[in-house]
């Protein structure tokens, strides 16, 4: 193991120096090329750090003598559940729908309960063609039937009022709209609206009450128009989830995926290519439907999350710019391919992992539960893939449910057998796949950088693969061969 790691080293290196000096001004000075830039190195060390959590998923499963095809769609999939687990809204605390409104009568029929909608309240509708009117209620007729003082535009069927309450005053210089009291805290959106239907919504971002009104300060001017003869509602800030329980929740569900493999293939004895294939088809349906097909992302939040995936520790700084730095994901790479590497070398399981790969028989004959072995190597792929899948999703800031994580598992499968896993099992080492993942790495770069057409990028990576596993063939055919010269002579 220690020579194949050796050897993928050994072309990482290479590969180095040849696209130093190819995207070099002149070959003999390599310090001037672009794959040498700052900017280009801190960009692999981020796509390292993503597809190497994927590449070592993977090579638990590919120790065992499986195969996990599902996990580019499993990293669609954490990205989507964690947009929606994140999801915001923003909605006014007193909303009510419409069932009619009669012009002629100047009637509105509502879902309001009796004494919801007082006389002299105010309020917008929206949702029809006269969407944005404020209407001022003169009477409450019958329980959830009011009479407006203003003509409504026309009949309309259906539609939803909003209690708003007029903007008292506006501080141009501290940013501040005086209200009458109601409820509001900072990080809520105060929707400021016309008679004519025009409207501004604004971030709140401090709250403070005075004498039965309400001082809010806004992030923005919303506009002088806004200053006088507006109304407002406050939009309560809802969002579905924490970021931690959210994280946790799709971690929890990828291992839950992961479960159900393992147990598919141990329990069912499904092949492994047949069970993470239809996983393939299955994950990115389910993304497709649970988005209606649009894009996800994370709106606000992305503020927030963008740092994680994108953010970088500084090492080289001029002034205030930051030239040089290490991406806050390969740090998590090097934390979790710390903790593989200790589980498979330095573990029980980790051995059992290894034996099971060499001869599943053999390791069932010696006591190893095999069946939950496997389970757990499927698992920790699956939550691997589901890690990534949500850092992917972070940086991206758009995931694309019909697209994303679309061949990451050819990445993934072609940094483990680089690395130095075996397909056929029992044979992996955790820093031959962070190599391997880096070689894959660098000849994405490559074809970037000497404008290979992108056409041919599945081309150099099925080469790469196939290329992989010659020389796993070669190296096992003249290890055995060695084998039995020294039994040969010890006879």
């Amino acid at each position: 193991m220690r020579g194949k790691i050796l050897g993928i080293l050994s072309v990482l290196i290479l590969l180095c120096l040849f696209l130093s000096m190819a995207t070099a001004e002149h070959w003999y000075e390599p310090l001037s090329s672009k794959f040498l830039k700052l900017d280009n190195i801190m960009n692999l060390l981020s796509r390292l750090s993503l597809y190497g959590i994927l590449g070592i998923g993977v090579a638990f499963v590919i120790i065992t003598g499986g195969i996990d095809l599902s996990i580019g769609s499993l990293v669609c999939l954490s990205g989507v559940l964690l947009s929606i687990l994140l999801n915001v809204n923003y909605e006014a605390e007193s909303t009510f729908a419409v069932k009619q409104i009669t012009a002629t009568q100047q009637l509105i029929e509502t879902t309001a309960a009796a004494g919801e909608i007082p006389s002299d309240s105010i309020v917008r509708f929206t949702g029809g063609i006269g969407s944005g009117v404020v209407f001022t209620i003169a009477e409450e007729v019958s329980p959830g039937v009011l009479r407006v003082e203003e003509l409504p535009p026309r009949d309309e069927p259906e539609g939803e009022l909003t209690l708003a309450v007029p903007v008292r005053s506006f501080d141009v210089e501290t940013l501040t709209a005086e209200i009458s009291e109601t409820a509001a805290k900072a990080g809520d959106q105060l929707q400021i609206f016309l008679p004519n239907g025009a409207v501004s919504v604004q971030t709140i971002v401090s709250v403070s009450a005075d004498s039965g009104s309400l001082r809010l300060q806004l992030e923005r001017d919303p506009g002088k128009k806004y200053h006088t003869g507006s109304y407002a509602a406050v939009l309560r800030r809802d969002q579905f989830m924490p970021i931690p329980l959210a994280v946790l929740c799709v971690i929890a569900i990828t291992a839950a995926v992961g479960l159900t493999h393992g147990l598919l293939i141990t329990r069912l004895k499904l092949q492994p290519f047949v069970v993470t294939l239809c996983g393939l088809l299955m994950y990115r349906g389910i993304s497709r439907w649970l988005t209606g097909d649009n894009p996800a992302g994370f709106g606000e939040l992305q503020e927030v999350l963008g740092p994680v995936a994108s953010g970088r520790l500084p090492v080289l700084l001029r002034g205030d710019e930051v030239l040089f730095g290490i991406p806050i994901p390969f740090f998590l790479l090097l934390g979790l391919a710390t903790v593989a590497s200790v589980f498979l070398t330095r573990t029980i399981w980790g051995r059992y992992l290894l034996a099971l790969g060499r001869s599943e028989e053999a390791a069932r004959f010696s006591g190893i539960n095999t069946q939950r072995v496997t389970i757990l190597a499927y698992v920790i792929c699956s939550v691997m893939a589901g890690i990534s899948g949500m850092l992917f999703a972070i940086e991206f800031s758009s995931i694309s449910p019909s697209s994303f994580g679309n061949s990451f598992e050819l990445y993934a499968i072609a940094a483990a057998v680089l690395g130095g896993c075996s397909l056929r099992g029992g044979e992996g080492s955790i820093p031959g796949v962070v190599i391997g993942t880096a070689v894959m790495m660098v000849l994405y770069n490559l074809i970037m950088l000497l404008r290979i057409p992108q056409s041919l990028e599945y081309t150099i990576i099925g080469a790469v693969i196939l290329l992989g596993v010659l020389g796993d063939e070669l190296v096992r055919r003249a290890a055995a061969g060695q084998r039995l010269r020294q039994d040969r002579n010890r006879n």
